[in-house]
């Protein structure tokens, strides 16, 4: 299945959010090889914090390579490959934040950068979805401390 995240999104715990969720939108992607969904509402208590707009914005958005690479030929004397190019995929998630009361927004930028070495999709594609599994269960299952240390400043 593609990329589309199905609305409302249920966010993960944070210390001073309470049930928190996101209503989203399928949103213009600033490039065609990307998608990109737009926060329109919220849920549960999230003093202060606001819906997409304009001048504060509150989307995620991912990319695919443009041309995806593929494996050059094997070295027939040496049986190995010369090189192994990789496909990078990005997740970003933007939100605008005052940095100051009174002040205009300014952004916050949260980026998953995967480089996955090309042929390993369908080589050892367990091994990959091994590795996102891994990655995103321990953003999840970390989200209120990561919160916390980014607020805190203390890891």
């Amino acid at each position: 299945m593609a990329f589309a995240p199905s609305s409302p999104v249920t966010g993960t715990a944070q210390t001073g959010l309470t049930s928190p969720t996101y209503t989203i939108a399928s949103d213009l992607a600033p490039d065609t090889n990307g998608k990109q969904y737009a926060v329109t509402a919220l849920g549960g208590t999230q003093t202060g914090v606001i819906a997409h707009q304009s001048s504060s914005p509150f989307f995620v958005n991912m990319t695919r390579p443009k041309q995806m690479k593929t494996l050059s030929v094997v070295n027939p004397t040496t049986g190995q490959l010369k090189n192994v190019p990789t496909n990078t995929f990005k997740i970003i998630t933007q939100k605008g934040a005052i940095p100051l009361a009174g002040q205009t927004p300014s952004k916050v930028n949260v980026t998953t950068t995967v480089s996955v070495p090309a042929g390993a999709d369908s080589a050892d594609s367990n091994s990959v979805r091994a590795a996102l599994s891994f990655h995103f269960g321990v953003l999840s299952s970390s989200s209120a401390a990561i919160g916390d240390t980014i607020v805190s400043g203390l890891l």
